[in-house]
């Protein structure tokens, strides 16, 4: 368990890299770490999930930020930091909801289902004024316009996110399994999150996705659950987690959720991304081990998850799931 009163007696320098998502989480994580431990020094870069991965597979980073799970095949291979045998394991840490945001001339609101949004994006709908859309939308002001869908051009969790929910949702539709990489050549593609809110923003009649976090000013579309269209909340999201499991056929200390997002209670927000700290359950340095373990500590601590949920719009992990990963993150060395 993470004390904060206790004198520190940690020193040294660790980096991380990884979801942008994580970004504004991260510098509150860091700044607020570094205050109570001063001879340490943490770095994250927000390069992407599937950066992150990539940089901590090969030994670059001590630890890796990323809105989707180590894959089997990412299991299966060597992880240069951590004890030569052992694998790694992921950490949930940070859960938040996705916008998905748009900038469409003379709208402020709009609603959109499952498959509607997967048309989009696909490239199947294309234009504001499309009937699948003015039915879900009656008596807005949608535009003659044609649709520009902006969508991660990077290797990246929120994409995962985003197409897992799709392809829950809308397989019909959407026939290509979850992945990082965006599945079809439709649309226009961008580097990171900051790459898609300022697209959408600075584009005409656009429509992106993004963490809720990034949204700013921009429109966000209410999702279809069940009969009713829904506004994301951090609560809201965090309540499609608490009741998912650990996917099967994890190592006993890999917390790796399988969201199941196929809710229809309006309680809910199905679009919803979980992130992960990674990190090696043992280390070949044991003084690397020794400060990631403190600062995942502090990361899942009910102060940590606080000032993530005020900086970032975050949903703490419940207490019964922050109570799982505390006792795994005990367990690094």
């Amino acid at each position: 368990m993470y004390q904060p009163d206790t004198p520190s007696l940690l020193s040294g320098e660790i980096n991380g890299s990884g979801a942008s998502s994580q970004g504004s989480a991260s510098d509150v994580w860091i700044a607020a770490f570094q205050m109570n431990h001063p001879a340490v020094t943490i770095n994250y870069s927000p390069d992407g999930s599937g950066a992150g991965r990539k940089a901590f597979t090969s030994g670059g980073v001590a630890y890796a930020g990323s809105d989707s799970a180590l894959t089997a095949s990412e299991l299966a291979e060597d992880f240069v930091a951590c004890r030569p045998g052992t694998q790694a394991i992921d950490l949930p840490v940070y859960i938040s909801p996705i916008a998905v945001i748009f900038n469409i001339e003379g709208v402020s609101e709009l609603n959109l289902d499952a498959t509607t949004i997967a048309k989009i994006f696909k490239g199947e709908l294309t234009r504001w004024d499309d009937p699948a859309i003015v039915a879900l939308n009656p008596g807005a002001a949608l535009p003659s316009a044609p649709i520009t869908a902006v969508h991660r051009s990077d290797d990246s969790g929120t994409t995962t996110n985003f197409t897992d929910y799709l392809a829950q949702l809308a397989p019909e539709v959407w026939d290509a399994p979850a992945d990082d990489t965006f599945p079809y050549r439709k649309g226009e593609a961008a580097q990171g999150t900051s790459g898609v809110v300022g697209a959408v923003t600075n584009g005409r009649n656009t429509i992106g996705y993004s963490d809720a976090s990034r949204a700013g000013d921009l429109g966000v579309a209410a999702i279809k659950v069940g009969n009713t269209f829904v506004n994301y909340t951090a609560e809201a999201a965090a309540r499609v987690v608490a009741e998912s499991p650990v996917e099967d056929g994890r190592a006993e200390n890999d917390l790796a959720i399988a969201l199941d997002r196929t809710t229809t209670n309006p309680s809910h927000y199905p679009l919803v991304l979980v992130s992960y700290l990674i990190v090696c359950q043992h280390y070949a340095v044991e003084d690397i081990g020794a400060l990631v373990k403190e600062y995942a500590l502090f990361v899942a601590s009910a102060e940590g998850q606080a000032l993530a949920a005020k900086s970032a719009g975050a949903a703490p992990l419940s207490a019964a799931l922050s109570a799982r990963v505390t006792s795994v993150i005990e367990t690094i060395q």
